[in-house]
């Protein structure tokens, strides 16, 4: 497991935990052209102290999230939690009702925690069915009104349907989107960080 601190600031400064996949990672990227390591200017350019820590691992699924939140907690101690997971969760076909529990644990145990979370929702392809994509896209929705977290629809909003801003696997971001993954992120961001 792969813990990348993207602040070289004191451990005084309260920690922005990025607990999310490949779209979080950098994945095929490097690393320090990615949306977690922009949050980090961001924050200092607005005036924030905060440290970004960026624990995400692609292929990661909420299953294997929700098991691994806990020791995330306990390391990092982080006052906000930003929450990118179910991409692969919907690629895989897991039940929606599973991606709802495992994102409510890994919530819950956050919140428990004193942490703050935001969640970053994602959308899959159409070949998955409707059926299954309104239930799939609708665990963010709901998940995020049962335990009252700022979320944004759709992360890859502007990015996944354009060839230009996508990685040759079609999948992932690259670093040219990466600005825009921030800026889509960002509003749900700055209203945890307020409250």
């Amino acid at each position: 497991m792969l813990f990348i601190s993207t602040s070289s600031g004191g451990s005084e400064a309260p920690t922005v935990l990025v607990f999310g996949d490949s779209l979080s990672a950098g994945y095929g990227i490097d690393v320090d052209q990615s949306w977690a390591s922009l949050l980090q200017t961001r924050l200092q350019e607005q005036g924030y102290e905060h440290r970004v820590v960026n624990a995400s691992i692609s292929g990661d699924t909420t299953e294997s999230g929700a098991a691994r939140i806990g020791q995330a907690i306990a390391t990092f101690g982080p006052e906000l939690i930003i929450l990118e997971l179910g991409g692969n969760d919907g690629l895989r076909g897991i039940p929606p009702a599973r991606m709802r529990a495992n994102l409510t644990r890994i919530i819950e145990s956050s919140s428990a925690s004193g942490a703050a979370v935001v969640l970053l929702g994602i959308k899959i392809p159409p070949n998955y069915g409707q059926r299954y994509i309104e239930e799939f896209e609708g665990v963010f929705r709901d998940v995020a009104t049962e335990l009252e977290v700022p979320w944004i629809e759709f992360f890859m909003e502007g990015v996944a349907l354009n060839p230009e801003l996508m990685q040759d696997d079609g999948i992932h971001p690259n670093a040219a989107a990466q600005p825009i993954l921030l800026d889509n992120a960002w509003p749900a961001i700055e209203s945890a960080l307020s409250r």
